[in-house]
């Protein structure tokens, strides 16, 4: 990819869809079989959505999908078939699609199928399983260390105070203040039992606080065991800036605006 087109992705200055190879291997799996298998993925890119993975239809067990008469239209692709995938007695149904006649500008779907991610039991990149979307190849996360004095406070209490945050960077959103538990009055912190999903950071847990007589729900969230490649957050507390009022060096941060406001 040329200079000119990264820059382009950077400023957001690209087509409503965009198609690029993947170099992984992707494969998708249902009740133990593998229904794709491909090193020939595609992303598409499409603006407003998550990235997508495509697979070639001959990486793609067709013996195993039933087409179905479901039908929808896309203003950008064309209209998209639907498949039944059929594994023993299991059925997903219209867990695939595809554009059998896309649009010109498009043209590359016609040999392509797609999958619902939540349809089937599990994806792989390579050997590594990878949960709740496909991984985005331009977004970045950097945990940095810092000296930073970071203060948290909710509803007017400080629950959280330190000098040794990490500092978590994630292309598009904002700044996370990873925070150790020894820094975090932990008295106020109250057992979730929510959990969420990240394909870049692993599974996700939550606190609630105790403020008075009443609690903030989920208001904070740890993982116990991220994924290898992001291990310097393995444990710390992070607060949601949109809800909480996060002061740094003794300057008070906006609540940004994001998916969590």
């Amino acid at each position: 990819m040329s200079i000119p087109d990264l820059q382009a992705i950077a400023t957001g200055a690209v087509a409503d869809v965009r198609i690029e190879p993947c170099p992984r291997r992707i494969r998708v799996m249902v009740d133990g079989v593998f229904v794709a298998d491909t090193t020939r993925a595609r992303y598409v890119f499409e603006k407003g959505h998550l990235p997508v993975y495509y697979f070639p239809r001959d990486d793609v067990r067709f013996d195993l999908l039933e087409p179905t008469d479901t039908s929808t239209h896309c203003p950008r692709k064309g209209d998209a078939s639907y498949w039944t995938i059929v594994v023993g007695d299991r059925r997903c149904t219209d867990a695939v699609w595809g554009y059998l006649d896309p649009f010109d500008s498009v043209a590359e779907l016609a040999d392509l199928v797609a999958f619902y991610w939540d349809r089937v039991d599990a994806w792989f990149e390579e050997d590594d399983e990878v949960f709740k979307h496909a991984r985005d190849p331009y977004k970045r996360i950097d945990v940095l260390q810092s000296s930073r004095h970071v203060e948290v406070f909710i509803e007017g209490v400080k629950v959280a105070d330190t000098v040794r945050p990490r500092l978590l960077f994630e292309t598009g959103l904002p700044t996370r203040y990873y925070i150790p538990k020894l820094d975090v009055r932990v008295d106020l912190l109250r057992p979730s039992q929510s959990t969420s999903v990240c394909p870049y950071k692993g599974v996700a847990h939550y606190h609630s606080v105790a403020i008075g007589d009443h609690e903030v729900t989920d208001i904070a969230w740890y993982y116990p065991s991220p994924i290898p490649e992001i291990p310097k957050i393995e444990g710390l507390v992070c607060f949601y800036n949109e809800k909480v009022d996060i002061v740094v060096d003794g300057i008070a941060q906006e609540r940004p605006v994001s998916p969590w406001s």
